[in-house]
């Protein structure tokens, strides 16, 4: 008789845990719907830097992926747009690099990054060549008419 309860009590935990567990999982995985930029690195010289972007992203696959990153001028212009063709869901964070960007040392931008589901975060990095670049938010609807300019991802490979 005891082993029988001893049997159905952990049966009852296991399942506890477990069911705890999945949701831990699950709330981990939706609270982060937005792409985020992690880390900024460039070289190159003046109107010709290369950038290495860090991303953090909820990739699950084409049907949910960042898409892309860009430069934005503070002034909410475009300046760079690196398209990203395919997610990257065992890849977390990643690094993807841009080239022949046209500022200046003196520039101030934002790199930001963009999910084809949920659009821009505001969680980016802000900054020059000559001062470096650190975290930075910006508001939900800065610059969200960029999504609309070219160049557009013309699909998702994997």
């Amino acid at each position: 008789f005891k082993p029988a309860i001893t049997v159905v009590i952990i049966l009852i935990l296991t399942s506890i845990s477990c069911s705890t567990t999945a949701t831990k999982i699950k709330e981990n995985t939706t609270k982060l719907k937005f792409a985020k930029v992690v880390s900024v690195t460039f070289s190159g010289k003046e109107n010709n830097y290369t950038f290495n972007v860090g991303i953090e992203s909820p990739d699950t696959g084409c049907e949910q992926y960042a898409n892309w990153w860009e430069i934005v001028s503070e002034n909410q212009k475009l300046i760079y747009r690196r398209i990203l063709v395919h997610s990257h869901v065992k890849e977390q964070p990643f690094v993807r690099s841009g080239r022949k960007i046209g500022i200046t040392k003196n520039q101030t931008v934002i790199i930001r990054v963009h999910m084809n589901t949920t659009g821009y975060g505001t969680k980016v990095f802000k900054g020059s060549i000559l001062k470096g670049f650190t975290e930075y938010s910006t508001t939900k609807n800065f610059a969200v008419a960029l999504a609309k300019e070219a160049p557009l991802p013309k699909g998702c490979l994997f």
